[in-house]
């Protein structure tokens, strides 16, 4: 260890340690801290000289090196939260409001930046390159997952008209970010629509704020007229738990019916495929793997294709969806999804415009999604973010995408930083709510860092 022969030479404490957790990374830290050290090294160096060391600097060196890791990050992210709100006005510009955004909504001022270690040409070019080689999927790889997915739509469709004839569902379908142009670095997720008919005059879909959960995406299908239909008069007055129509009933029915009762083997012997449920889970997933090889085994070099069957009510543009995972404890819940009103503004705006608003999504979920400490964002809160943002700038041709791209940095930082993150439909819906504290530091910390030096995402 040269920690104390470093201390001898005079060097600056704070500095002196991070070289010594950088040469010794691997051991103090290990795997996951080294690589997180690996970039942001320079914008933590910049970042702990301008927060100050006094005070800092005699606990961190005086520390046993088991304790060096922990102590730096606690002074780190402290300097982190403070210079944050200290700089939020040399970052900020004049406000803009659009007449159309929602009245109930904060007002947010746009960000402005100067280019740092990167020209925004060069910037540009990494992003679009970023994009090109890490994020967007190749064309085949899509097609290959669809075709996957449709078989197995064609399979679950057939059996349950066999099986349950009565059993009323529209057609099956597929959704999702694989189908919206969405999905980035893997073609490997895809739902499964299930939509459910219901009798119109026996059921009510009852929105969130009117029931006692009182949450705007927590909905309630409640049964009607039973003195003059009483129970039975519906298929689905099986799943009637309290008066209304049960989420996790209907949930659990379809793990019985199709999970634990459809022969996955010669299902996987039709399509040529390896398909399995996974079982034990909150939500009603299926696995694909790659077919047989020459010698019959089958192939684990693919990544499985991830099939979710996803039970759901229509009624106009509001679509229910039971995922017990998102409406726990509320057993009879139903899930108010956005995703579609979302990808569909998105979709409109670029059209109308020609911008580049889900390019820059899709280059903002590959960098979550490659970087483990901006994972828990999710893409929710990213849409929502650059749909916030898209609310206030007009400008959204691809040559400003640069621009847009560090705006949509400092623009996450001030959401962590509040821990609130509005829905842009759900002004009372907060997106970052279920993130615990420290996932919430970690992720402010990479995105403070990545402001000043924003390569370090791309690599």
């Amino acid at each position: 260890m040269n920690f104390q022969s470093s201390r001898r030479r005079g060097e600056d404490g704070v500095a002196m340690v991070m070289d010594f957790l950088l040469s010794n990374a691997r051991l103090v830290l290990g795997v996951g801290g080294a690589a997180l050290l690996g970039l942001a090294t320079l914008a933590v160096k910049r970042l702990i000289e301008r927060a100050g060391r006094a005070a800092e600097e005699e606990k961190v060196a005086s520390a046993s090196p088991a304790l060096i890791g922990t102590g730096l990050e606690d002074v780190v992210l402290k300097h982190v939260a403070t210079a944050t709100r200290q700089n939020r006005a040399d970052l900020c510009g004049p406000t803009r409001r659009e007449a159309s955004r929602t009245p109930s909504l904060q007002v947010r001022r746009p960000l402005t930046f100067s280019c740092g270690a990167l020209t925004s040409a060069l910037l540009q070019d990494r992003l679009l390159h970023f994009h090109h080689t890490r994020a967007a999927l190749p064309p085949p790889e899509v097609r290959r997952a669809q075709n996957l997915a449709l078989d197995l739509c064609g399979e679950v469709q057939g059996f349950l008209r066999r099986r349950h004839p009565p059993m009323p569902l529209e057609d099956m379908s597929l959704g999702g970010s694989l189908l919206d142009d969405l999905q980035v670095v893997s073609a490997d997720h895809v739902c499964l629509l299930v939509p459910l008919r219901l009798e119109a005059a026996l059921w009510r879909l009852v929105p969130g704020e009117e029931t006692l959960a009182t949450h705007p995406l927590r909905w309630m299908v409640r049964r009607l007229n039973l003195e003059y239909f009483p129970r039975g008069c519906s298929y689905w007055d099986r799943c009637l738990v309290g008066g209304y129509l049960s989420a996790q009933a209907v949930v659990r029915m379809f793990s019985e019916v199709v999970m634990e009762a459809v022969d996955w083997p010669s299902v996987s012997s039709a399509l040529d495929r390896r398909v399995r449920p996974v079982l034990g889970g909150p939500d009603l997933r299926l696995e694909i793997r790659p077919g047989a090889g020459p010698d019959g085994s089958w192939s684990g070099d693919a990544p499985p294709l991830s099939v979710t069957l996803l039970p759901l009510l229509r009624d106009a543009d509001v679509v229910l969806t039971a995922q017990t995972e998102l409406t726990s404890p509320w057993a009879n819940a139903w899930h108010l999804s956005l995703y579609p009103w979302e990808t569909r503004r998105l979709a409109r705006l670029d059209s109308s415009d020609g911008g580049c608003r889900r390019l820059l999504l899709r280059i903002l979920k590959a960098v979550c999604r490659l970087n483990p400490a901006l994972r828990p964002l999710g893409a929710a809160p990213l849409a929502n973010m650059v749909l916030h943002l898209s609310a206030r700038e007009s400008d959204w041709s691809q040559d400003r995408l640069d621009l847009r791209f560090r705006q949509s940095l400092a623009e996450m930082i001030g959401f962590l930083e509040q821990q609130r993150l509005p829905s842009f439909f759900r002004a009372a819906v907060n997106l970052l709510g279920h993130l615990p504290e420290d996932r919430v530091d970690q992720a402010g910390f990479m995105l403070y860092c990545a402001v000043s030096e924003p390569e370090v995402l791309l690599m």
